[in-house]
Parts: structure tokens; sequence; C-alpha cells
């Protein structure tokens, strides 16, 4: 399952004004910067699978929720959390966080070919 969602990150971000500057100067193509992110996209979704910890949330306030295109988003204020890897650590307190949550079950509808992102693949889709 590949979304967007990590484009919204720092290092998304990050990339994304450094290829659009390339793209200004001519540097890369637009199928190329389109590779690119779905390269991207699907490198961070792959990463994350294998991050095995898992973080509960101890106090906090629910801030605002949205559930839209089978997407939640939820914000909470002042939370604290507790990781855990091999044994409970407690973590400071977090001022806001935001929390997004796909459904890991809709790659046919994102990506109803099952194509992986390849050149041939971008060119084809820019046409």
């Amino acid at each position: 399952m590949v979304y967007q969602v990590y484009r919204a990150t720092t290092l998304g971000l990050a990339l994304q004004a450094t290829l659009e500057e390339l793209l200004r100067e001519g540097i890369l193509t637009e199928q190329l910067v389109h590779f690119v992110l779905a390269t991207f996209d699907k490198c961070m979704t792959n990463g994350f699978k294998r991050v095995h910890n898992k973080v509960e949330i101890k106090d906090g306030k629910l801030r605002a929720y949205r559930y839209c295109d089978n997407v939640w988003t939820l914000i909470l204020d002042n939370m604290g959390i507790i990781e855990r890897r091999f044994s409970a650590i407690e973590g400071g307190p977090i001022d806001r966080i935001k929390i997004v949550a796909c459904d890991g079950n809709m790659e046919k509808l994102l990506n109803p070919f099952g194509t992986e992102p390849t050149m041939e693949n971008s060119k084809k889709r820019s046409r």
C-alpha cells in the first residue's frame, strides 16, 4: 500500500522543493520528478513496515478528528506516550501530535493496474 502522506513530512517537503528547483532549471523532466516522488512514497511505506516499535498513548486531549476517504486524522494535545520495545519507556509530554491512519487494504483502489513506479510507467501516465 503506497500513500502520498509522507510527502507532507519535513523530508518529503525538502525533496519536493529540490525537485521543483531542478525542474525549473531544466535539469530534470516532469516524468523523472513523478518517478522520484513515486519511488519516495514506496520507500517510505516499505521503511515504516519494518519498524516494530509500539507506542501507547498515556494521556492527552483529543483536539480534532476527521475521517475522509478511508483516512483518519487525529490531533491530540498534551499527550504522554509509553514506548514499548523491550520494556516500557515513558516519554516526555508532547504538546501536539497529528496522527494519520490510512487503510492498508486500499491498494487495488489506488493502484488498480498493480504497476510499480518505473520510468516507462511515468512516461505512459504523463501522455
